[in-house]
């Protein structure tokens, strides 16, 4: 396909413009850095000395944060936290990042979902992560919670552009709040994008879903080794959700778009030797896909545009974001 470059410049000057609700699995990533001390007396451990903490929005939220850095905070969240220290945290860092958080439910059966990295650093060395701590309720949702939630959809689902469904399988996307969003969508006729690992084949009548490599694989119950097995697997998710497209992320091998009728396209990776830290990076192409195909691009544009972005936050260490001006810097570089 050729891509004319300055419609590509024209759909991403246009990122600013819709506005995104992202309904999912909310989580911080809580960051503790500190510096090598000595070995402890009480076990043989290493002990640190406490540098900083960092929080930072993870999981469906890290949509939402690099939604909210390309449209100027036009993005609300729907999810749910616990009544809990760490739901403090989640709303500071979500007003921090100029999300709208004022939909959350709280649920007090529930731990807010928070990943605590523990990282460990000298002055001859790069810092580097020791241990994960997860804390989080895996359960699906109670009905009596599960029906808040729906309330709370069916209030916002009209004030938006846009839907991103991210779902982190911690029990917040119930099979009848997946089926009420995307009945919701359609009948107001907005996009709606799925990120998921699993289960693909659920998400019936989506506008688009962006399963990475392996998901894809799993989901299509066969390995991905040629372009043809991309063909392949792309036409059984399209035919199995009756999406209008499929974008699958193959990581150093760049991006898929399968539109049906024998319509693909294969899009290069971008700044493959530059490759820091991909976490996040999967948020990140939801994020800026979603924009572009509500701002008008068709799935092809809308692709190369999450893939530039993502090749600029796979620079940074932890969930990262990137701004307009920044895709706009990097296309001129191509």
């Amino acid at each position: 396909m050729y891509v004319n470059k300055e419609q590509l410049i024209s759909y991403i000057k246009k990122l600013s413009e819709p506005k995104v609700l992202v309904i999912g699995d909310l989580a911080i990533d809580e960051m503790v850095y500190g510096n090598a001390e000595r070995i402890s007396r009480e076990a043989p451990v290493l002990i640190l000395l406490h540098s900083e903490t960092k929080l930072i929005l993870g999981a469906a939220s890290n949509a939402a944060h690099n939604v909210s850095a390309l449209n100027g905070g036009k993005v609300s969240v729907i999810g749910v936290c616990g009544d809990d220290f760490q739901a403090g945290q989640l709303r500071e860092t979500f007003e921090k990042a100029n999300v709208n958080c004022g939909l959350l439910v709280v649920d007090p059966s529930r731990k807010t979902t928070t990943k605590t990295r523990i990282s460990g650093s000298i002055t001859t060395s790069i810092t580097q992560q020791i241990v994960r701590i997860d804390r989080q309720t895996n359960e699906m949702l109670s009905p009596e919670i599960e029906e808040e939630v729906l309330k709370q959809i069916e209030r916002a689902v009209p004030e938006f552009d846009a839907v991103i469904l991210s779902n982190y399988h911690i029990g917040t996307l119930t099979p009848k709040i997946i089926q009420e969003t995307i009945r919701l969508a359609n009948q107001h006729n907005k996009i709606i994008v799925v990120d998921a690992q699993k289960e693909l084949e659920v998400y019936k009548n989506v506008t688009s879903m962006t399963p990475n490599l392996p998901d894809t694989q799993k989901s299509v119950g066969f390995l991905i080794e040629s372009e043809e097995d991309l063909q392949r697997a792309g036409d059984k998710l399209l035919n199995e959700t009756n999406a209008k497209s499929v974008l699958i992320t193959c990581g150093a091998d760049g991006m898929f778009v399968a539109r049906g009728h024998g319509n693909y396209t294969k899009i290069p990776v971008f700044n493959k030797s530059e490759v820091f830290d991909v976490t996040g990076a999967g948020d990140t192409v939801t994020a800026v896909y979603t924009l572009a195909l509500a701002a008008g691009a068709d799935p092809v544009y809308a692709a190369i545009i999450g893939n530039i972005a993502a090749s600029l936050v796979v620079k940074q260490f932890g969930c990262a974001t990137t701004s307009i001006d920044e895709i706009l810097n990097a296309v001129e570089e191509l």
